[in-house]
């Protein structure tokens, strides 16, 4: 099985439990104004974008075989992440599949989850929620976390900064937990977008209907994919916004902290 993989990123601290190495699948049927990994917007296969952010960074080529780019390998992939299974296993690690939106390269996914799981490799799923609900069915029983997104409320919004509808995103949160998955919400704080008391307050009432969440993860705001769209050619269309204060921050998450849910900053 061959699928399109635009980076590879080790010793991640910020994508699930433990020492990680983050593989960001090309492909992305959302338009995030604020996104981080432009370069996976779009269809899976359509790279050149990536090739433009990533320009003089390390090779993608290793001696063995190919592990980043448009039609490499799951077992690459997989023999790549295993290198650096003594720190998974000290630290609680493993490996986190990323993007874009992996859900769209569904049957690669499978192959690099099952190929992992079988070494005994953690695996996280980082995802949008935005897929058919059957190929998240696929999945039952073979992913050990799920970080799911969770960016707005309202759908009118939603569909507005996002480019798509959060119907169906609710309905597969449900269904995950439904069956008892382990699931991480993940929130993006985007300044005056993401991050108001009207937007936080909808999100905590909103989870309060989903007691199997284990954990949120405040993701504070940060300027990676400003200089990735100016690199791109492309307009960076939220404009230059500045950070949270650490004082905003602690107050978003104790009203989390209030209602209940367990909280950390960063992912």
């Amino acid at each position: 099985m061959i699928g399109d993989i635009f980076d590879l990123r080790k010793f991640s601290v910020h994508d699930g439990p433990g020492i990680r190495t983050t593989v960001f699948f090309g492909g992305c049927p959302l338009s995030c104004w604020w996104c981080h990994n432009p370069e996976g917007i779009g269809r899976p296969g359509d790279l050149r974008s990536a090739a433009i952010v990533r320009r003089s960074s390390r090779p993608v080529i290793d001696e063995n075989d190919r592990f980043v780019g448009p039609g490499v390998k799951a077992e690459a992939v997989a023999r790549e992440v295993s290198k650096d299974r003594v720190f998974y296993d000290k630290t609680g690690g493993g490996v986190t599949l990323s993007g874009g939106e992996p859900m769209m390269q569904p049957d690669f996914l499978r192959e690099l989850i099952h190929i992992c799981k079988g070494s005994g490799i953690h695996t996280a799923l980082d995802t949008s929620g935005y897929a058919p609900r059957v190929e998240y069915d696929k999945l039952e029983g073979t992913v050990d976390l799920f970080l799911f997104d969770i960016k707005l409320i309202d759908d009118r919004d939603h569909r507005r900064f996002t480019g798509v509808s959060n119907r169906v995103i609710h309905e597969n949160l449900g269904r995950l937990c439904d069956r008892g998955e382990r699931i991480w919400i993940r929130i993006p704080l985007i300044p005056g977008i993401t991050d108001g008391d009207r937007e936080i307050d909808s999100i905590v009432a909103f989870l309060r209907d989903y007691d199997k969440v284990n954990r949120v993860c405040l993701l504070p705001y940060n300027r990676m994919g400003e200089d990735k769209f100016r690199r791109m050619g492309l307009q960076y269309r939220p404009g230059r916004l500045k950070t949270q204060s650490n004082s905003t921050v602690e107050r978003i998450r104790d009203r989390f902290i209030n209602a209940g849910f367990d909280v950390s900053v960063g992912g």
